[in-house]
């Protein structure tokens, strides 16, 4: 048995109220509702393992393509595809812990930077969709080039994550809905 002073058993040694639940949990979808025969602790801690290097190459992949076509598109499938992952792997709590955001917001602020970086050329004498760019130099970066078809990646990258989320939300919900139920 236990060779510590005084403790008779591991309750004593490890006592419930120590530390706060969240800090006990080592996965944060420990607490979930998910039945054990669909869970999976393996599949679970390597996707939370590679979830940030998948978004920053899903990040890279934005900003290395923002001057040929489908930087945000490419970038925004990537996110959303580690988004997917997460979501199989812990179901709905996990998906809301890996992006605490409104899906709404998300989509209309991805709508508002696409709609007024293609739209807004005009108000300068340019035309619809056409790029403006600058070139400068910063302490410590260097050579920096900036254009609005970046912007309008952003955008684009936004929306797709945004819908994505969206999908995994309702169509997931309504999957997990039949598979209780069946």
């Amino acid at each position: 048995m236990w060779a510590v002073e005084g403790l008779t058993s591991v309750d004593e040694a490890f006592p419930e109220d120590a530390a706060p639940a969240d800090e006990r949990r080592w996965l944060a979808a420990a607490g979930t509702t998910l039945a054990s025969e669909r869970r999976s602790i393996i599949f679970e801690v390597v996707a939370r393992m590679i979830f940030h290097t998948v978004l920053l190459f899903s990040v890279f992949l934005l900003f290395t393509a923002h001057s040929a076509p489908g930087g945000g598109f490419a970038g925004g499938i990537v996110a959303g595809l580690a988004l997917a992952i997460r979501y199989l792997a812990g179901g709905p709590f996990e998906l809301a812990e890996a992006a605490p955001v409104a899906v709404g917001l998300l989509l209309g602020v991805g709508l508002l930077i696409a709609s007024a970086t293609a739209l807004c050329p005009p108000l300068w004498g340019a035309d619809t969709l056409e790029a403006a760019s600058w070139d400068g130099r910063l302490p410590l970066i260097g050579h920096l080039h900036l254009s609005t078809s970046l912007l309008f990646d952003v955008g684009v990258y936004l929306i797709v994550v945004g819908l994505v989320l969206d999908i995994l939300n309702s169509l997931g919900a309504e999957v997990d809905r039949q598979a209780d139920a069946g």
